[in-house]
């Protein structure tokens, strides 16, 4: 399938999927809650498919896999510059570790700035700030004024959050294809399999997996969550070796013991409290 079409199939159905089942809530909301969702799903949507035509621009896989995760380091500071949120020293000192280690995790040779390397670059920018805005619509937050609080934004249920969010990219991302991509390919090849494999991209692979993420950023904070997710090319790596037998590489798995480290720093002073209790116990 192309891939702007592929993208905007799974998303659509995923979409739906979580609309049926959370219909009641999603007629309850209001105008600003709307907003903020369809906001969220067109950064989203801008981030994919900036990373789709990175993908088809030529750049290798590894060098492509670790400058959109760059998404986990820049999205603090997106944070603090955008919107002020505070964000501990721990934080901040766990970024560039984590950075370390996701690229012992996935470069194999250095960097040469090309087109298809900037459009990862700017698809790393939009998850970041996807990322930060997810989190906002899905948390309460303060509306500031000059000297005091003017209001407190109402947050989006994570299930009506996740069906508009991934409504609206499918819906943008399928406009982009209509215009760009032919169709008339995929009707002549469409077989059992492939749609077996779209179904399962749509209501495993994305709604499954973001209706999860949204509810945990609901639950948490962005500069915690955002490097919690730094252990997904760690997951990726131990299902590909229980699913096709690879095994890691000695930079791999410098790169999963670096991101750990990366989770213990950020964790350091919960680790600490832990030790603190059991002494006074």
């Amino acid at each position: 399938m192309p891939p702007l079409l592929f993208i905007s199939s799974r998303f659509i159905l995923a979409g739906i999927l979580l609309t049926v089942v959370g219909f009641r809530q999603i007629k309850s909301l209001n105008w600003h809650q709307y907003k903020q969702a369809i906001v969220v799903g067109s950064i989203f949507s801008a981030g994919m498919c900036f990373w789709i035509m990175g993908l088809y621009s030529g750049v290798s896989l590894s060098v492509g896999g670790f400058l959109t995760s760059l998404a986990v380091v820049i999205s603090p500071a997106l944070a603090r510059i955008f919107f002020k949120e505070p964000a501990p020293f721990t934080t901040w000192l766990s970024m560039p570790v984590a950075a370390i280690g996701l690229g012992f995790l996935s470069l194999n040779s250095g960097i040469e700035i090309e087109t298809g390397q900037l459009l990862f670059i700017t698809a790393s920018f939009f998850f970041a700030l996807f990322f930060i805005l997810n989190t906002r619509a899905a948390n309460y937050h303060e509306i500031g004024g000059l000297d005091e609080i003017i209001e407190i934004s109402e947050k989006v249920p994570a299930l009506s959050l996740t069906a508009i969010t991934l409504v609206t990219v499918g819906v943008l991302s399928g406009s982009l294809s209509f215009m760009m991509e032919e169709w008339t390919g995929v009707a002549e090849q469409f077989s059992v399999n492939l749609l077996g494999w779209v179904l399962a991209s749509a209501f495993i692979g994305t709604a499954a997996r973001f209706f999860i993420q949204t509810h945990a950023q609901s639950l948490s904070s962005s500069s915690h969550g955002v490097v919690i997710m730094v252990v997904e090319p760690i997951w990726t790596a131990l299902l590909a070796a229980a699913w096709f037998g690879e095994r890691l590489s000695g930079n791999e798995f410098i790169g999963c013991s670096i991101v750990f480290v990366a989770l213990i720093i950020i964790r350091w002073s919960m680790i600490l409290n832990l030790f603190k209790r059991s002494n006074v116990s």
